[in-house]
């Protein structure tokens, strides 16, 4: 339900407005960028960072599981390898944001390390997730002096500065192609733009989110060892250090953001605040997250809470089959909603997903054992026809 929020804007703007304000087709109607203030400290980074999290919980999970039964890694490698299929196919028929290829192939790196020991893998986690934070940090806050200061004046550096605004053409040109396609071409039309345009760009998005995606599920993996998401922590310490961490993240999340709305929100300044600082200043709100989440869905009994535990056992049919619903919303060919929605109303259509979700998850685990897309990624893993009804 996290990541709808997150995507939103993707789905139904061109990708540059993710980031950039500056990116829509026509105004998006928030006055002093609060809404953009709000998804940037609340929901972006924090959403795919805690499904990056909960992923790598469950790798370990499912290999305690098969280790029982006396299978070994490469049922697991089996597995991500049809994640990776299924991603694949994600990106190039129904949507270019897809986040399943980068799942399977950083899932797959990690195997390497199911047997570490809890303290190695926190360590190894730590360490590469601020390096990669600092490198990128130090990365887009040279583009942003050289695009955005009076340093870019200086003669020395006028050809950097040259190349760097032509950098910033290439994204929005190709935004504005993309975003011509979604209102007047075909299905087809997308889907041959992706294949000849875009057709390694799945491995543009792992070089960018690696760095982020890998140590997130080897915490993922040492805080499942640790008991984090089966009640064996002290819960009144969990809490504690659940809320601390979410409080102290978003109020440094907070001030960076501040800053970008005082410098405008300009492009460069936006670009280097969402892949610069603000992955050292999601992690404790995405750990926080998790501890908090984790001491609640055991207590989730009520009517809203058995509807969101349903959806969550159902992700990957709910994330996918958002996508194909928005792909109706949002394309030329059906609703022709793409580009026409400012940001209250992209919202709106993020919440009546929502209503989706959990109108029909529950009902049909009722029915049946597993998700739809669930049961099939099982029964290919295991080559093997499950039983899906109750």
């Amino acid at each position: 339900m996290g990541i709808v929020l997150a995507n939103i804007v993707i789905f139904g703007q061109p990708i540059t407005a993710v980031m950039w304000p500056g990116g829509f087709i026509g105004p998006d109607n928030d006055p002093g960028g609060w809404l953009w203030i709000a998804q940037f400290v609340l929901i972006d980074g924090k959403m795919r960072g805690l499904f990056t999290l909960l992923f790598g919980a469950g790798l370990m999970l499912f290999m305690e599981k098969a280790w029982a039964r006396g299978a070994t890694g490469w049922l697991q490698a089996r597995r991500l390898g049809w994640l990776l299929m299924f991603g694949l196919l994600h990106y190039f028929l129904l949507w270019q944001g897809d986040i399943l290829t980068v799942y399977a192939l950083c899932g797959l790196a990690v195997l390497a390390c199911l047997r570490w020991e809890v303290q190695t893998k926190l360590v190894a986690a730590l360490v590469v997730y601020v390096v990669g934070a600092l490198l990128w940090t130090a990365l887009f806050y040279y583009f942003y002096l050289i695009a955005e200061t009076p340093l870019g004046a200086n003669p020395m550096l006028a050809e950097a500065h040259t190349e760097i605004l032509a950098a910033k053409g290439v994204p929005v040109a190709d935004a504005a192609t993309e975003a011509a396609l979604m209102q007047d071409g075909s299905w087809i039309a997308n889907v041959a733009h992706r294949l000849s345009e875009h057709r390694f760009g799945w491995l543009t998005v792992l070089w960018q989110v690696a760095w982020e995606t890998i140590p997130l599920m080897l915490l993922g993996m040492a805080l499942y060892r640790m008991g984090l998401f089966d009640g064996r922590l002290d819960p009144r310490k969990q809490r504690l250090w659940g809320w601390a961490g979410l409080l102290g993240g978003a109020f440094t999340t907070l001030l960076l953001a501040l800053w970008v709305q005082a410098k405008g929100f300009t492009y460069f300044t936006t670009l280097f605040a969402f892949l610069g600082p603000s992955m050292l200043t999601r992690l404790p709100m995405i750990l926080g997250l998790a501890a908090l989440l984790a001491l609640w869905a055991p207590r989730a009994t009520g009517w809203l809470g058995q509807r969101t535990v349903a959806a969550g056992r159902m992700a990957f049919s709910n994330y996918l089959g958002t996508s194909f619903v928005m792909l109706f919303v949002f394309s030329g060919w059906a609703l022709d909603l793409f580009g026409r929605l400012d940001r209250p109303q992209l919202y709106l259509v993020a919440l009546l997903s929502w209503a989706i979700m959990l109108a029909w998850s529950k009902p049909w685990l009722v029915r049946f054992r597993y998700g739809p897309l669930e049961w099939l990624w099982r029964c290919l893993t295991y080559g093997r026809l499950f039983r899906l009804r109750r």
